[in-house]
């Protein structure tokens, strides 16, 4: 291992997700990990660091024209980049791992134009070649696979989840919250109000989940049977962009949607068009089910069934049960 600081962004720190836990894993092979929160973490979040060997964590001290900045705002893409840069400057760190959601890709981006920092979105893997940081990821809707070496003196990374499997340190630590002040530019818009929606379901996040099972058009709009095997397997439920249009389900994977990589993918009744499988092509195993045996998904799935998805899922969510018992 090498010398390089790493940072781990922590957002929010009042828990620590499964794919922050991925990102404490990769980077503690890349070198020293410190992460950064804007937040104070709570003890449970300390007592979890620990474990995967964290000794530092940066707490920023957000202020704009003298004044703290609100609870809300502190969370905004600009905000965070901010925070990120003035952290990298702070610690001369090297490397700034985050995972890939839609607010992080943008904080990413922002903090790599601050830094003049090499960017890499959605990698699937990172490591160190030849003295560089080299990001593999999967490119164009999936037809390509390429590793992108970082040239620049600090990489600035999003990582999607399921890229490695979480592994706490082989010895816990305590960690120590140190604050640090990060002075924020004036913003032209002013945040009036934040909203995060509650997920009552209890399922994991569909950009996070180890087991995707997503829905499309032949569901007819019943997602009943696509929910019932997600139960089943501890899964989270997508859709395909149309069943989304439609107004049957809320989150779509696809290029333009929620990109995914679980380490299993149930497509039922999705026929595979270009700009669903550029969003869970990279999926480790793909098993699809669909009346039509000609369907496009079929060419690039490991497992296929043919059949009718309210007959074949709720079989295989009784069979899951039954053996789980």
């Amino acid at each position: 291992m090498t010398n390089r600081t790493v940072l781990v962004l922590l957002d929010p720190a009042t828990e620590v997700r499964t794919s922050v836990l991925e990102l404490l894993t990769i980077a503690r092979g890349l070198g020293r990990v410190e992460a950064v929160a804007l937040e104070a973490p709570t003890v449970e979040v300390l007592a979890q660091l620990g474990a995967y060997g964290i000794e530092t964590v940066h707490q920023a001290e957000l202020a704009r024209d003298g004044a703290c900045v609100s609870g809300d705002e502190r969370h905004l893409p600009a905000v965070v980049a901010a925070t990120l840069a003035a952290a990298v400057r702070l610690t001369d760190a090297d490397v700034v791992l985050l995972p890939t959601s839609f607010a992080a890709k943008e904080t990413a981006a922002l903090a790599a134009h601050e830094l003049g920092a090499g960017l890499v979105i959605d990698a699937a893997a990172v490591r160190e070649v030849d003295g560089r940081i080299v990001a593999g990821k999967r490119v164009f809707a999936g037809a390509w696979d390429t590793e992108c070496a970082v040239t620049t003196d600090v990489a600035v990374v999003t990582v999607r989840a399921n890229s490695a499997v979480a592994q706490p340190a082989e010895a816990a630590v305590e960690p120590v919250t140190e604050g640090f002040a990060v002075e924020v530019a004036p913003s032209p818009v002013t945040l009036l109000s934040r909203e995060v929606k509650a997920d009552t379901s209890g399922r994991p996040p569909l950009d996070q989940a180890a087991v995707v099972v997503a829905g499309g058009r032949g569901t007819d709009g019943d997602f009943g049977p696509v929910e019932d095997l997600a139960d089943a397997l501890g899964a989270a439920v997508g859709a395909s962009r149309d069943a989304a249009f439609e107004g049957w389900w809320d989150a779509y994977v696809g290029q333009t949607g929620v990109t995914v990589a679980p380490r299993v993918y149930i497509g039922a009744g999705i026929s595979g068009a270009p700009h669903h499988r550029g969003g869970m092509q990279a999926s480790q195993v793909i098993v699809a089910v669909n009346s039509d045996p000609e369907a496009p998904i079929f060419e690039i799935c490991d497992f296929a069934v043919v059949g009718q998805l309210a007959d074949v899922l709720p079989q295989a969510a009784a069979e899951i049960r039954k053996r789980r018992s």
